[in-house]
């Protein structure tokens, strides 16, 4: 049994209450279909899980196979340091097939980034650091493939359709009213 190597922390993209009983951490690819085909589950999860769900997302970029998907973190990254992170995480994932430099920057700019910012960002990888971080956290955590679930630190390796992953999630909550 896979466990997250790395608890969450400062430097993680966090949306739920901090003291919610399950917390479920993806490991995604926004390039990857199988991440384009998850954003809508978690989505639908999250709102039916509430307050006591909180969700984490790390990059786990897979470049050999998508060459936008490092950069497309990297914008992510940048929209973070202005509060912006969930925004653009839904754009990117609303707008797969449309990662290129260009695309990034558009989106960048429509959540407040200056396009001057924006180019910097993706010329002079400036959140190369934190996207490598997010990583190689996941290669410690035994990541291989996106998305990748770890339910309250525990590798999910079972189905992720809505109501798989919902079930998993309940349980892992019942787990924890009871252990």
């Amino acid at each position: 049994m896979s466990r997250l190597s790395r608890p969450l922390g400062e430097k993680d993209h966090i949306i739920g209450p901090r003291d919610a009983p399950v917390t479920l951490v993806e490991y995604g690819d926004y390039e990857c279909p199988h991440c384009g085909k998850a954003y809508p589950i978690v989505e639908a999860v999250r709102h039916r899980m509430g307050d006591t769900l909180r969700f984490a997302y790390r990059h786990f970029p897979l470049t050999q196979i998508h060459p936008h998907a490092y950069h497309a973190a990297e914008m992510a990254e940048a929209a973070g340091t202005i509060g912006k992170f969930w925004e653009i995480h839904s754009l990117l994932f609303q707008n797969q097939d449309a990662l290129d430099a260009d695309n990034l920057i558009e989106y960048a700019e429509r959540i407040g980034i200056s396009p001057q910012r924006a180019s910097e960002v993706l010329e002079n990888n400036v959140f190369d650091a934190a996207v490598r971080e997010h990583f190689m956290s996941g290669v410690r955590s035994g990541v291989n493939g996106t998305p990748t679930f770890f339910i309250n630190g525990i590798r999910h390796d079972g189905a992720w359709d809505e109501e798989s992953l919902l079930l998993a999630l309940q349980e892992a909550e019942m787990a924890g009213h009871t252990g």
